[in-house]
């Protein structure tokens, strides 16, 4: 049987990745967690029960986990940049 926690523990490091690489395309500029949300590509659109809004959640886990890391930083204006 496949190791589905592994896969997604993988899932999660690749979104990471994407994190990562977004912030570091844009020389220096800070984000809001919405903008990496939107242009990571994380949104599934609006659905019954799930609107775009609801589902950038998890997306502060992921940002959190990566200012954990010492990757990235929040500023007073909650805008999230690489350290």
């Amino acid at each position: 049987m496949m190791n589905f926690e592994k896969r997604g523990n993988d899932l999660r490091d690749k979104a990471k990745s994407i994190v990562l690489e977004f912030m570091a395309s844009a020389q220096n500029k800070k984000f809001t967690q919405t903008e990496i949300f939107r242009e990571c590509g994380f949104d599934w659109s609006d659905y019954q029960n799930a609107k775009s809004t609801q589902q950038q959640y998890w997306v502060v886990a992921l940002l959190r986990e990566l200012e954990s890391e010492n990757k990235i930083t929040r500023d007073e204006n909650k805008k999230w940049g690489l350290v």
